[in-house]
């Protein structure tokens, strides 16, 4: 069955960077569109990153553009979201997902404290 498991969350300071992986297995995962989601508590789930099966486009929501980067490893069936500048707000629990086929995993939390 397809597992999908997120690991690289953890507390860092305001401005600081973390780097998120993605590890999947039970599916051919070179075929997927991968995205990045977000639910911070008591908000829904977010958009955050999507990249395509062979890595050629990319797409940010507005409030994370030109502070993250979404990348993949097809090699290492791994999708990465590096997060510099982080804020606050950029407090959630961060999940991955493919698409089509909408698993997921079990999240990592990320904190953005001082």
């Amino acid at each position: 069955q397809v597992q999908l498991v997120e690991s690289g969350g953890g507390l860092v300071q305001p401005g600081g960077s973390l780097r998120l992986s993605c590890a999947g297995s039970g599916l051919v995962f070179r075929r997927y569109t991968m995205r990045w989601y977000r639910q911070a508590p008591g908000k829904e789930r977010e958009l955050v990153a999507t990249i395509t099966s062979a890595g050629a486009v990319t797409n940010y929501a507005d409030s994370v553009k030109g502070r993250f980067t979404i990348s993949r490893d097809n090699a290492k069936n791994t999708v990465y979201l590096q997060m510099n500048n982080l804020k606050p707000e950029d407090t959630a629990v961060y999940y991955c997902s493919e698409v089509p086929g909408g698993h997921w995993g079990q999240g990592t939390q990320v904190t953005v404290s001082s």
